[in-house]
């Protein structure tokens, strides 16, 4: 890609800012990315009956002859709500500021032009107001719901909306749901010295993004009939 772009071919001239931008934007999508997977399979492994269910679409719009490829994304519609829930229940990137165009009132509070707001996606995302039993795992909720994580629905943005949402969002989508569904597929998995689904921590740890207090540690036992 590197080459591509230095090489004078492409009709708009690549400077050096241009290329630490988009390396930037693929660099900060493998990161959160990453924590997305680790916290969407935290979750599955806590509730095994989730696991077994995304496990069977999975047989059944794959077969156990071969991986998950890109193509398939499209038919596996549990795969999709576990993404979403997963990101619903973490938001991997919990504030992000803006800016205030205009003078504007919201809720009494009144908003100068100019201002910076925080923009809260953990506390929305977990609003009883909005969701309900909201500290709960349930990609069923999602069921027969509209609702999509590219920022059209203000009650769940996990890559934000409008102008200043994630420019990786939807190379983000792709990479979480490939990933999450080839572990998935490929792997049974179970977690070490005997520990329980109950006893599997999910404390957090608070920064730019919120990722497990602990890297999450889980045995896998291959389970596809070839070595595809």
């Amino acid at each position: 890609m590197l080459d591509i772009m230095l090489s004078g071919e492409a009709e708009f001239q690549f400077g050096r800012s241009h290329i630490k931008a988009i390396l930037f934007m693929l660099v900060a999508a493998m990161g959160t990315s990453a924590t997305a997977i680790e916290w969407i399979l935290t979750e599955l492994l806590r509730h095994p009956h989730v696991m077994k269910k995304l496990q069977k679409e999975l047989e059944e719009v794959v077969g156990l002859e071969k991986m998950v490829k890109e193509s398939d994304l499209e038919n596996l519609n549990y795969l999709d709500m576990v993404v979403k829930e997963g990101l619903r229940l973490h938001a991997v990137a919990p504030l992000a500021p803006h800016e205030a165009m205009e003078d504007c009132v919201v809720n009494s509070f009144h908003i100068q032009k100019g201002s910076r707001i925080m923009i809260n996606y953990y506390a929305v995302q977990r609003d009883p107001n909005i969701w309900p039993e909201p500290e709960k795992f349930l990609p069923e909720r999602f069921v027969g719901s509209s609702i999509d994580i590219r920022g059209h629905d203000f009650q769940l943005l996990p890559f934000g909306s409008g102008r200043r949402s994630c420019p990786a969002m939807q190379l983000a989508i792709v990479l979480v749901q490939l990933i999450v569904a080839q572990l998935v597929h490929c792997f049974d998995w179970e977690l070490p010295n005997g520990m329980q689904p109950c006893d599997l921590d999910v404390e957090e740890h608070f920064g730019l993004a919120t990722s497990r207090a602990n890297h999450l540690m889980a045995i896998p036992t291959y389970r596809l009939k070839t070595n595809a």
